[in-house]
């Protein structure tokens, strides 16, 4: 596999850091550290759970922000497009009005992985309920709400490294 396919997770990172990962994953170390550091899976398994959880961290920091209709793991969802969940905004014409909704889908693969990695990933898509580009505030309310978001993001592409490379760890 090539260095660039294999760090395909990791190429907004500076390549010291990329080596790094390399490195960590030619010798099959990202599964000792990653394993110390987040020992177990989530138990939000489904999708009324996750709903809770997402709804549980939206109230904490954004209770005046538009509501959450739907959130959901999609199995159509390829990581490889860079695209960990998606966080879409449905309008629909009902009658005589228009309805608006908030979704969020979350890549199936993500079901077994420890919660702090998944609560990254919706920290990520309830900013975009907010603001709708990657921008400096939307990266600041993503850090509002999870102050390790950035450390968890690097994380969480480590392990999808990892995971192509060696396999799953949670199981």
């Amino acid at each position: 596999m090539s260095q660039a396919k294999e760090l395909r997770y990791l190429q907004g990172y500076s390549p010291q850091l990329q080596q790094q990962a390399l490195e960590l994953l030619e010798a099959n170390r990202t599964t000792a550290i990653l394993q110390k550091k987040y020992p177990q899976a989530h138990d939000l398994s489904s999708e009324k759970a996750l709903y809770q959880y997402a709804q549980a961290i939206k109230n904490e920091f954004m209770r005046s922000s538009a509501p959450i209709s739907k959130v959901i793991y999609d199995d159509k969802i390829h990581v490889i497009n860079n695209a960990l969940g998606l966080h879409t905004f449905v309008s629909r014409v009902q009658g005589g009005k228009l309805k608006s909704k908030n979704e969020i889908r979350i890549s199936s693969l993500f079901r077994r992985v420890p919660e702090p990695l998944l609560r990254m990933i919706l920290v990520h898509e309830l900013a975009h309920v907010r603001e709708k580009d990657h921008n400096k505030a939307f990266y600041k309310l993503c850090c509002y709400m999870e102050p390790d978001y950035f450390q968890l993001e690097f994380d969480l592409r480590l392990y999808l490294c990892h995971r192509d490379r060696h396999g799953e760890l949670w199981n």
